[in-house]
């Protein structure tokens, strides 16, 4: 028997990564996006929200985008890393076609308030940012964990060391409080971060294939955002550098909406540090069967689900085979007037 699609709403603040997964949603047939909420972190949210309705509009798809958290609940905000993934979140794309779509005027926790109302248990969130946009969504509607179907978040560390401290992920390095707060908010979430996410790599060489496949501004624009992302990693990694390419942070986050098979999990209270060097850190209680002295572990707190492994060549082996299909063909001839071929050199 067939199932329906899985109805979600993409939390990003695209980026490059953001972007890979945005068009893996698009080409793969079991994904219905419903709505782009977007977030400060790899670049300003207004820019963020500019990236997500130019991915869109040069897809060929329509989809509601709106603009929410600015900037982290508490802590000072940060410069949006431009070496990782350009000025524009895109690789420094070069002049665009003005967007002919406009954002929904709602913030992004009213529009994931909205929707969880109107189709309760239905909605799947996929939260590849900083978390504010959910923290906010929490405070219009408490009841918000009941009404949404699942949450996964990409976003954290356990065993593998981090990527803006030793301890410590970007997403949840960026918004701590809040990522505290979504930990412990009672719904079913899974925690996809880089234990797995730093496990698979995607190769430069597998998106110029997808570009040669697909001949088109979407694919061609893909290809030289990952080109840039692909330099950053290959400066710091020499297993990349070998092979050009990149983590598939993000889009790990759609792989274990599809698959939660290729992943191994363990379900664990997890609480985030909000200051200090652990800034960011997630920290997994693996031992709860102790009553500790230290505030905060009591047994009643919700559990989440954790990756701690992943089948990557499986996770490879989907990406290509999703990617290389006919997911932009209907949108061939329906481009903006204007739209330019991007170099991926």
């Amino acid at each position: 028997m067939q199932h329906p699609p899985h109805r979600v709403i993409y939390d990003t603040d695209p980026g490059v990564d953001d972007a890979m997964a945005l068009y893996f949603a698009f080409a793969h047939p079991d994904i219905e996006l419903i709505g782009i909420t977007t977030t400060f972190g790899n670049v300003s949210v207004v820019q963020a929200a500019a990236n997500a309705l130019y991915l869109c509009e040069i897809a060929g798809r329509a989809i509601p985008v709106t603009v929410g958290a600015a900037k982290p609940w508490r802590n000072p905000e940060q410069k949006p890393p431009a070496h990782i993934h350009g000025a524009d979140g895109l690789g420094n794309l070069g002049p665009r076609p003005a967007d002919r779509a406009k954002v929904d005027l709602r913030s992004s926790a009213q529009f994931i308030v909205d929707s969880a109302r109107a189709r309760p248990g239905e909605i799947t969130l996929v939260a590849v940012g900083p978390l504010g946009n959910l923290s906010l969504a929490l405070k219009i509607e408490p009841q918000l964990p009941q009404l949404l179907r699942q949450v996964i978040v990409m976003g954290g560390t356990v065993n593998e060391p981090g990527n803006v401290s030793p301890v410590a992920e970007a997403n949840i390095w960026n918004d701590p409080h809040a990522a505290d707060q979504v930990f412990s908010a009672g719904w079913k979430l899974a925690m996809v971060g880089l234990d797995v996410t730093h496990r698979v790599v995607l190769t430069v060489a597998q998106f110029e294939a997808i570009a040669r496949r697909q001949v088109h501004p979407a694919t061609d624009a893909l290809l030289h955002a990952v080109a840039f992302y692909a330099r950053f990693y290959s400066g710091l990694y020499r297993h990349i550098a070998s092979t050009p390419g990149c983590y598939a942070h993000d889009l790990l986050a759609f792989i274990y909406l599809l698959r939660p098979e290729f992943f191994s999990v363990q379900s664990a209270v997890v609480r985030v540090a909000t200051e200090g060097l652990a800034q960011g850190q997630t920290i997994m209680n693996r031992r709860d069967f102790i009553d500790y002295p230290q505030p905060g572990w009591d047994r009643h707190r919700p559990r989440i689900e954790v990756c701690l492994q992943v089948d990557a060549p499986a996770c490879v082996r989907l990406f290509e085979q999703t990617m290389l299909g006919d997911w932009l063909e209907a949108s061939r001839g329906t481009l903006p007037a204007g739209t330019a071929t991007a170099d991926p050199s």
